[in-house]
């Protein structure tokens, strides 16, 4: 079995991790993304605006292998405030639609101490089947 490693043309180099393994029977590991751009900065510094990026950039990954946001079959999100996310449901659920529309994947969240980027405040990773 001979994994493909993914990454979005244009994106910084991925330095020690892939930001995407594709399998030969199409399975997407997407690892997990933060809120940065390519260029692994961050322009929003905020939840909402950290999540839209973030969900934006798992996507990339699964575009950068052929696929589009109906693959996407699962998301495992990692937010470091609860408060903040529940205090701002209506805007997740904005930000959520804009990007991923109406496409509703498994989801679970984990609540989390801290994450390794100092900025980021939430990171997703994902499977999705390329098909």
């Amino acid at each position: 079995m001979r994994l493909k490693t993914i990454h979005p043309e244009g994106w910084a180099p991925a330095l020690g991790y892939a930001n995407g393994m594709l399998a030969p029977d199409g399975t997407l590991h997407i690892g997990g993304q933060i809120g940065w751009n390519a260029d692994k900065q961050f322009e929003a510094k905020g939840f909402i605006g950290q999540l839209e990026q973030t969900l934006r950039n798992v996507v990339a990954v699964v575009e950068a292998a052929g696929g589009n946001v109906t693959d996407i079959a699962r998301m495992t999100w990692f937010v470091t405030d609860k408060a903040e996310y529940l205090a701002h449901q209506r805007e997740v659920g904005q930000a959520y639609r804009r990007v991923m529309g109406k496409h509703f994947p498994a989801i679970s969240m984990l609540v989390i101490a801290d994450l390794i980027e100092d900025e980021a405040l939430i990171e997703i990773e994902a499977t999705a089947h390329i098909g």
